[in-house]
């Protein structure tokens, strides 16, 4: 009995100091987790801000300067590259995904060269074995007629660009232009050349990079008439909001083309604001004011051209750079008179 009375006064004892221990004992709230949190966030001697420096691989405090941690597993590669070429080239990650592809240069590209990694000329069978997978793997790149569509629209757009010498940006913005007219199903009707051309000059338009409606169809495979009403039809069902081009976004080009300097390039963006501060632009092509105004501009300094060199550049006849350049003149005379 008198061990059975020990046990139980034992049993109630260690009952009532677990009570105790659990009253005693506060309960965690989220301030306390919201504390915990915070103080990795912050410095462990004075409790500031922590910032982490790239370039050595440390953690340290913005207020004490106390580096927290070092040696810092740095993520990125390990080699260094000064420009973009050098960059692809050191890479060895695939390239970035484009517009300027059909399938955004996801797909597997096969090679037409028939040597293997070594260099070594493939045998017979090697090679026949490599064209049926060539044969196969464009067959899997473009499965429907659009993406035919869009893979033969993109080349010709490439094509395009590099013949007017716009920039891979503004290629990128065409192809977004001519997939949109794929998508709301605007090519019915209407070639494949030309709804790439009408995209092609309106996003040179968009960019500030104009090119003149005669130079997107020297480079073009369809004539003056379809390119002009493709565009419009273009424009109006996509709400392209394109404003009207600025003479003074061709002057930089057509300078550099006549080798002229950067004087002459100023002289004639003064013509041409003053133009249009008497309206002269309005209902008049854009791009004879710049070829006048270019002209105008070297008459009475050394660096002299001719008529005839301005119509080679700019494809402006002579007769509209004679005319335009006398009415810049004429209007400069008012400005700075007044």
């Amino acid at each position: 009995m008198a061990d059975a009375r020990i046990r139980t006064y034992d049993e109630r004892t260690h009952a009532s100091n677990a009570g105790t221990t659990r009253a005693s004992t506060p309960e965690r709230t989220d301030a306390t987790d919201e504390r915990e949190s915070d103080a990795g966030h912050s410095c462990p001697e004075c409790g500031g801000r922590l910032v982490t420096d790239d370039e050595h691989g440390e953690t340290i405090c913005e207020e004490c300067g106390l580096v927290v941690e070092e040696d810092e597993i740095d993520r990125g590669p390990e080699w260094r590259a000064f420009d973009s070429t050098e960059k692809d080239e050191k890479s060895r990650v695939g390239a970035p995904t484009t517009k300027l592809m059909h399938d955004q240069g996801l797909s597997t590209n096969i090679g037409w060269e028939n040597k293997d990694a070594y260099g070594k000329t493939l045998s017979n069978r090697q090679r026949q074995r490599m064209q049926r997978l060539r044969t196969w793997n464009e067959r899997f790149r473009t499965r429907d007629s659009k993406e035919r569509n869009l893979k033969q629209a993109l080349g010709e757009i490439e094509r395009m660009g590099s013949a007017l010498g716009l920039s891979e940006s503004v290629r990128e913005t065409a192809s977004v232009i001519y997939r949109r007219a794929l998508e709301d199903d605007l090519l019915p009707g209407r070639s494949i050349e030309g709804v790439a051309s009408a995209a092609t000059y309106a996003a040179a338009r968009q960019a500030g990079t104009p090119r003149s409606i005669d130079e997107v169809v020297a480079v073009s495979l369809v004539d003056e008439m379809e390119f002009k009403r493709t565009y419009r039809y273009i424009v109006r069902e996509l709400g392209l909001e394109l404003e009207p081009a600025d003479p003074e976004s061709y002057v930089g080009r057509f300078v550099s083309d006549l080798g002229l300097s950067e004087e002459i390039e100023r002289r004639a963006r003064d013509l041409l604001r003053a133009g249009k501060s008497e309206n002269v632009h309005v209902g008049k092509s854009p791009v004879g004011l710049a070829a006048a105004a270019v002209y105008a501009a070297t008459l009475g300094t050394d660096e002299k051209v001719t008529q005839s060199d301005v119509r080679e550049v700019t494809d402006i006849s002579e007769v509209t750079i004679r005319n335009r350049y006398q009415e810049l003149l004429e209007v400069d005379d008012r400005v700075q008179a007044a």
